[in-house]
């Protein structure tokens, strides 16, 4: 692992990754949040980085980027917003856990959302999340209409008392926030410190994430880490 720049991310220098599976110090990261480029997408890396604050991030053709920003958006369960228009759509629809983990990533890498050109979800970020799933450490939440239609999803990664949330999709209104409403509830219930909401978005910003400070994200996520065993498996049953 060196730190160089490339023609592509001129004139930033960033961490080129090797065949070993170390990430650099996330504190080094720059302005932007980007500290590393190269790698693989292998689970054992994905984990890793994960259990550091660091994801992948990138658009397809480009090398696989990973981030660690600083501020991080999170989302504590306390300081969950439910809104009287959001309560009233809890009723509307039904929620599943790891129902249809792939039919999600591929509504979020492929719905339109406003003010976003193509999607950040790559084929090789599908694949490598699917295995994640079939490990057991990645998970997806379904919203349904009544007629069982999947109209809104997210998808993410758990490790210990952490959630990392990745990506998520409505085709009704409401339907992306009852799954998040859900799935803090669900989390909650398990003793989770916390959801991974990465950056900022209005959409969560609603819903009551905070901006944190990168420093305070990774004392957060090592107490996290430490504090529960991960959940592997489907999250399909109650309990």
């Amino acid at each position: 692992m060196r730190r160089e720049s490339d023609s592509y991310l001129d004139p930033m220098p960033v961490f080129r990754l090797s065949e070993e599976i170390v990430f650099p110090d996330p504190s080094l990261a720059d302005e932007s949040g980007l500290l590393a480029v190269g790698g693989d997408l292998s689970c054992e890396r994905l984990l890793t980085a994960y259990s550091l604050g660091i994801f992948p991030w990138y658009e397809e053709g480009l090398p696989i980027l990973w981030h660690s920003p600083d501020p991080r958006f999170v989302l504590m369960p306390d300081d969950l917003r439910i809104s009287r228009t959001l309560a009233r759509s809890l009723g509307r629809f039904d929620v599943t856990f790891d129902a249809c983990f792939e039919e999600v990533i591929e509504a979020c890498a492929t719905v339109p959302r406003r003010g976003q050109r193509g999607t950040w979800i790559t084929s090789d970020l599908k694949a490598a999340f699917l295995e994640l799933h079939r490990l057991g450490f990645a998970h997806s939440v379904e919203t349904r209409s009544r007629d069982g239609h999947l109209v809104g999803g997210l998808y993410g990664v758990s490790i210990g008392a952490a959630f990392f949330g990745e990506s998520m999709f409505h085709l009704q209104s409401d339907a992306s926030k009852v799954a998040l409403a859900r799935l803090v509830e669900r989390t909650s219930s398990w003793g989770f410190h916390f959801i991974d909401c990465q950056v900022h978005t209005p959409h969560l910003e609603a819903l009551g994430a905070k901006n944190r400070p990168r420093e305070w994200f990774r004392a957060a996520l090592e107490r996290a880490l430490l504090a529960a065993p991960t959940r592997r498996g489907p999250w399909g049953s109650p309990g």
